[in-house]
């Protein structure tokens, strides 16, 4: 999607009434949502053959976000390299509370290098960038559940 139609729906919900707008084409799915105070990025994917079949079915309603919500969250596609869960579990940046996440945007990181931890059934699992380069997204929050084959880091 153009970069500039992208600011124009964010222009138009953050003057309306509107709190969320959610729009599908074939390049890939945005959703726009008025809530908390930072722009925060919110990667959608959809498997190719999932693509047509979700074209056709119906959207359920959005749910309404809180009024005096101020900003906009955008979905948009990662480019680059995108380095997926290996299994269902719970996502983490660093190896222990408070400690330094391995990696941040903009980090340079080579092939084999541990960048985050996956706890499944109560063992933590090293995920190692398959890539070296440089980290331009991390696409899964602390202590989020992340799925099977769900990107987590972009490395360009």
């Amino acid at each position: 999607m153009d970069l500039r139609k992208l600011k124009t729906l964010i222009d138009l919900v953050s003057d309306s009434n509107v709190s969320e707008l959610e729009i599908t084409e074939a390049e890939g799915k945005v959703r726009i949502v008025k809530g908390g105070y930072a722009m925060q990025p919110v990667v959608y994917q959809q498997p190719m053959q999932m693509q047509a079949a979700s074209a056709a079915s119906p959207v359920p309603a959005p749910v309404p976000a809180p009024p005096e919500a101020a900003a906009a969250t955008i979905a948009v596609e990662a480019v680059g390299h995108k380095v997926k869960s290996p299994m269902v579990g719970t996502f983490y940046r660093s190896a222990s509370p408070g400690a330094k996440a391995f990696i941040e945007i903009g980090s340079q990181v080579k092939e084999g290098e541990t960048i985050c931890i996956i706890e499944a059934m109560k063992i933590l699992n090293e995920i190692e960038a398959d890539k070296s380069g440089t980290v331009t997204q991390i696409l899964a929050e602390n202590g989020q559940a992340v799925e099977y084959g769900q990107p987590l880091v972009v490395i360009e």
